[in-house]
């Protein structure tokens, strides 16, 4: 009977260990390495500039393909609409590619989109 309750109490412990164990990280204030903000250069504002433009664009393209698909955008409509956006999609492409940022996978992804 002793025997069991002592490896009862040793089995808890061992347990509590372990938690206390995989938890301490959590437990723990992180460290900040360096918690400055950095300004943006002017090229690199331009860059994210450039990019947001792409993305939105992008975006765009994708709800007019969307909704052409399901039938809420008739063909004439849709051939109307996604030129503009393609070209939109193709200068700001071009614009990162003159930055001479390498291209991301959402870049090559635009690429083909636009190509299309």
């Amino acid at each position: 009977m002793v025997m069991e309750v002592l490896a009862l109490a040793l089995a808890a412990v061992l347990a509590l260990g372990c938690v206390l164990f995989v938890a301490r990280p959590f437990l723990r204030e992180p460290e900040a390495v360096d918690d400055r903000i950095r300004v943006a250069g002017t090229g690199e504002q331009e860059r994210i500039r450039l990019e947001e433009e792409r993305d939105r664009a992008l975006a765009a393209l994708k709800e007019l393909e969307f909704d052409h698909r399901t039938g809420k955008i008739s063909d004439a409509d849709y051939r109307e609409s996604v030129g503009p956006l393609r070209s939109q999609v193709a200068r700001a492409l071009r614009a990162l590619d003159a930055q001479g940022g390498a291209p991301d996978e959402r870049t090559r992804a635009a690429e083909v989109t636009a190509r299309v």
